[in-house]
């Protein structure tokens, strides 16, 4: 089959290679997420994208390959949300904002949330590169943003990686212990209703020790 010749060489995709592509890639985020790396097979991502192993492997040429791929696809959504955070906004409404998209995330993305989650405890082997990289340059890029808001007295003198580190512990618990909260709350992120609550709670507390007395 001649389709995926050119996704293994890496050359220019077609429309129907793009889109055996993002198959691949879904059901490749659905095994990971559920059997970890060791425990996901290439026939079962194969089977759940609906197309043979060896066609799979016009596209990726390994297990790995297609691990790095769906971590790659990953980091770059989970990233966007802290790329709007505005230098010239309102950090009530920024944060609010920050805050609301990590929610969202959490409840339209909650296997991604979870391989993420799993393959940095795990150590990181396959994206310690982004994470000293590209993540540490946008981290560094936002506490700047963070510092300056203190400067200016617009948010109070706090360590902005503290804050950070705060939002996505907050957010993504979501996500990553969603039975949990399942269990014992009987509401689920996805509700809209549910999120909203989520959102109100957490930019109130986050806001009570973060913004200056009027």
């Amino acid at each position: 089959m001649t389709d995926g010749d050119t996704p293994a060489q890496g050359g220019t995709r077609t429309r129907i290679q793009e889109r055996n592509r993002a198959r691949i890639l879904d059901a490749a985020l659905v095994a990971f997420a559920r059997f970890g790396y060791r425990g996901a097979r290439v026939e079962q991502i194969a089977e759940a994208a609906g197309m043979s192993k060896s066609n799979l492997l016009y596209y990726f040429r390994s297990k790995t390959e297609m691990y790095k791929a769906v971590l790659a696809a990953l980091l770059e959504r989970w990233l966007a949300p802290l790329r709007t955070l505005d230098p010239e906004g309102d950090p009530r409404a920024e944060l609010t904002a920050y805050i609301e998209q990590k929610l969202r995330f959490s409840a339209e993305e909650p296997e991604a949330s979870r391989l993420f989650a799993n393959e940095v405890m795990q150590g990181a082997p396959m994206i310690r590169d982004v994470l000293e990289g590209p993540l540490k340059e946008l981290v560094d890029e936002k506490t700047g943003v963070l510092r300056r808001w203190a400067a200016e007295g617009r948010i109070r003198d706090v360590d902005p990686h503290q804050l950070i580190f705060l939002i996505w512990a907050t957010t993504q618990h979501y996500a990553d212990f969603a039975p949990q909260i399942a269990a014992l709350t009987g509401r689920d992120i996805a509700d809209p209703a549910y999120r909203a609550e989520v959102r109100k709670t957490l930019t109130a507390l986050i806001f009570d020790g973060l913004l200056p007395p009027a």
